[in-house]
């Protein structure tokens, strides 16, 4: 745990941190998440420079350095900085509780739904990545492709927009391409705790290190 309130976040989202801030960078969130995403890496970072002030203090106080004056004064200015940081961790972390308390009070009262397949599960990842409808000129066939060129089955498509978890720009021509994109309930079903999870979430860099001026990174 990063921080004191990953826990509470998994826990309401079903899904890790790691994948929580993977499914931020492609898109697949609905407004609520993503805020709550965006608050959660201010305070994973918020948290770096607590870590790195209370790892400099032990050190100082380990017995590595001279016991003279300059000593006192590392000393009263790492404290200084610890406690600047530490409120600002408490700060960012009252954002983050802010935006998490409406998404566990909406879960606790929302009913449980059909799950969601593995394969519809993948299929919402991808359109949530960019996706187009596309019929070919000559057979008349019908198929779905994502921004890295993998078909979707078009029945699927149709299976989910059906569903409501997807809609298409249908002002596109469809030999052109005609975009499709998840709805919010999609982007919902996506991320709903209760429903099957996918078998291998998106991959993003690791979390941040052990430096303040370290910006907060994707795992």
């Amino acid at each position: 745990m990063v921080t004191q309130l990953d826990h509470r976040i998994e826990a309401v989202t079903g899904h890790d941190i790691d994948t929580l801030w993977a499914y931020r960078d492609r898109g697949a969130l609905d407004e609520p998440h993503v805020q709550l995403a965006d608050r959660h890496r201010a305070l994973a970072n918020a948290q770096i420079g607590v870590t790195f002030y209370l790892k400099l203090l032990n050190r100082l106080t380990s017995g590595e350095f001279p016991v003279d004056g300059a000593l006192f004064v590392r000393i009263d200015r790492t404290v200084d900085q610890l406690e600047e940081a530490t409120e600002a961790r408490d700060a960012a972390a009252h954002k983050v509780l802010s935006a998490l308390e409406p998404i566990e009070s909406a879960a606790a009262s929302t009913p449980d739904g059909p799950p969601l397949s593995t394969d519809d599960r993948a299929a919402l990842l991808a359109i949530a990545g960019g996706a187009k409808l596309r019929e070919h000129l000559l057979t008349g066939r019908a198929f779905v492709t994502d921004s890295s060129g993998t078909r979707i089955p078009y029945p699927r498509m149709q299976k989910l927009e059906r569903a409501g978890l997807i809609t298409r720009d249908t002002s596109h021509p469809v030999h052109a391409g005609q975009p499709v994109s998840l709805t919010d309930a999609g982007r919902v079903a996506l991320l709903d705790a209760r429903r099957t999870p996918t078998t291998q979430a998106p991959k993003s860099p690791a979390r941040p290190g052990a430096s303040p001026s370290t910006p907060a990174k994707r795992r």
